[in-house]
């Protein structure tokens, strides 16, 4: 991967930012985890922008609404101190549209409504479908594995951290620089 400078920094929510509560559309049951307040704190100090890319199929499923969504965003932000932006994709994976991740539709969005191009963002999740839709969309991957990332997609990310926090300071000290 060559060196660019990282302008932006785009989180996947459940399991990343936050614990991971199946098709939660309870704002109090928002967990942050750890790491997730000293990360951004750390980013906003930077001057780097901040987002979430997150898959919200609860709502295609029928299970959630856009207003739980809504409401679920708006506590993370309250414990967070707030992103820049929120971009989700309420399908199922059967409806193969272009903004579920693995696909690069949520990262490219994002980073249109933060005013950079993509390949100037980095994208930190969980699982691999979040790196993937990094690869896709031309932005930097970051993988913080959790119990639930398979040990293929540890082997197939390009750059893994081994927690939130280690894989912001990393993007600060080493833009553009393999995690790995």
């Amino acid at each position: 991967m060559t060196a660019r400078t990282v302008v932006a920094v785009l989180f996947d929510r459940d399991g990343t930012l936050i614990e991971d509560v199946p098709y939660n559309g309870d704002p109090d049951r928002v967990r942050p985890l750890p790491a997730a307040r000293p990360a951004l704190d750390l980013l906003r100090a930077a001057g780097l922008c901040t987002g979430v890319v997150s898959n919200q199929s609860g709502i295609g499923r029928g299970l959630l609404t856009r207003d739980d969504v809504h409401r679920v965003n708006a506590r993370v932000d309250a414990l967070l101190g707030g992103l820049d932006t929120w971009v989700y994709c309420p399908h199922v994976p059967e409806a193969g549209c272009p903004c579920r991740k693995p696909r690069p539709g949520l990262v490219v969005e994002a980073a249109r409504r933060l005013g950079v191009p993509p390949e100037h963002c980095a994208v930190i999740g969980d699982i691999g479908a979040d790196v993937r839709a990094a690869r896709a969309a031309g932005a930097r991957g970051v993988l913080v594995p959790t119990a639930v990332t398979l040990p293929a997609e540890i082997e197939a990310a390009d750059a893994t951290a081994p927690d939130l926090l280690a894989a912001v300071r990393r993007l600060l000290a080493e833009p553009g620089e393999e995690e790995r």
